[in-house]
């Protein structure tokens, strides 16, 4: 934003002190006039040494009044120097941390997210000021590199398919055989498409454009079930649900697509024969919980932290036929930080993983 110039605050605070500190002296001067001199007389008689008057009187008041305004006016002009100077000093001390914090506003302008201000002192508001913009600066550099990372691993997804399609164009020129090609190139085709929608839902996750409505996630539950269930037929997997009316404030559209994730990763990633998966909801004081358990090999703890990364997969043995794009769990975790909820992913002790997402219960029924 352009602005005309202005005085520095710096230059403001120092008229500010030595103006206070003009009007004490004028007051103080006052007081001085207003409570001693005016008790002086007008004229007093003048005494001879031998205590006698004399016809002779003296003006007093006026006389002390021209010995008091000079130096008065010397004590104001003296006060006004200090007052100035004094002032610049304490104001450049007073405002010596933003110094810091306007340069590290400027380095983050520049594009550097590593610099932080670490103002050194006790608490005041200028360190509580540094240290919430250092925080504000650890969470922007977080999410940029996460962007980047994001943003790398989806180049990556989608040249994969786009490559395999020229290649089948490319052999599609010349072989007269070309059906087996063309059920290839659908397949790549359809991959590309899902992945494409599955970046644009994650994008619309974090934008929370969306507009709340009462949702129960045991029907969620169900309407996931029945969509997935020729698939999980296909894969040898049992699907149970159960659970209690659990409703929350949100997308149905969203949640939709949360529940179908855990789904479809519970099914993907499990036993190659035999394999289950338990959904099941619930109702906590204050909040609604949605849990999907399935079995499978075991995950190592340390690998569990990262399946919520985009294109991260657990496990070798995924039914490939059915693997998704690799953002599933991905796409869970950020519909659920949409709507102020918390996701926790386990691992089962005889395989598998549990995953557990808590979400703000929908508020109570108006009754009118």
């Amino acid at each position: 934003m352009d602005r005309a110039p202005g005085p520095s605050v710096r230059f403001k605070l120092t008229l500010s002190y030595a103006g206070f500190l003009m009007l004490a002296g004028v007051l103080l001067l006052a007081a001085v006039w207003v409570f001693l001199l005016r008790y002086v007389p007008e004229r007093a008689m003048l005494i001879n040494p031998d205590d006698r008057p004399t016809n002779g009187v003296f003006p007093v008041r006026s006389a002390l009044l021209d010995v008091f305004a000079p130096r008065a006016a010397a004590v104001l002009a003296f006060l006004l120097v200090i007052g100035l100077v004094g002032g610049w000093l304490l104001a450049g001390r007073m405002l010596a941390p933003l110094t810091h914090i306007t340069l590290a506003t400027r380095t983050a302008a520049g594009g550097s997210l590593t610099h932080r201000i670490r103002l050194p002192g006790r608490d005041d508001e200028f360190r509580e000021l540094a240290d919430a913009f250092d925080a504000m600066l650890e969470q922007l550099e977080a999410h940029v590199a996460e962007q980047r990372r994001f943003a790398a691993n989806a180049s990556h997804e989608l040249r994969t398919p786009l490559a395999v399609t020229k290649a089948l164009l490319d052999v599609a020129r010349t072989d007269p055989a070309r059906d087996a090609v063309i059920d290839r190139l659908y397949a790549v085709n359809t991959r590309a498409i899902d992945l494409t929608e599955a970046l644009l839902l994650l994008s619309r996750a974090d934008q929370r454009s969306f507009t709340r409505e009462r949702v129960d996630l045991s029907l969620l539950a169900e309407e996931a079930t029945e969509t997935l269930l020729p698939l999980a037929e296909r894969c040898g997997v049992t699907v149970e649900t159960s659970g209690d009316i659990a409703e929350t404030a949100g997308s149905p559209a969203l949640l939709l697509q949360l529940t179908t994730n855990l789904l479809h990763n519970a099914v993907v990633h499990n036993l190659p024969e035999r394999g289950t998966v338990r959904m099941s909801t619930e109702v906590r004081p204050g909040t609604v919980v949605l849990t999907v358990d399935n079995t499978g090999e075991r995950v190592a703890p340390r690998l569990v932290a990262t399946l919520t990364e985009p294109f991260r997969r657990g496990t070798e043995r995924v039914h490939t036929d059915h693997a998704g794009v690799g953002l599933g769990l991905a796409i869970v975790a950020r519909v659920t930080q949409a709507h102020d909820g918390t996701l926790t992913l386990a691992p089962r002790s005889g395989g598998g993983l549990r995953v557990t997402v808590e979400l703000p219960a929908a508020p109570p029924h108006t009754v009118r």
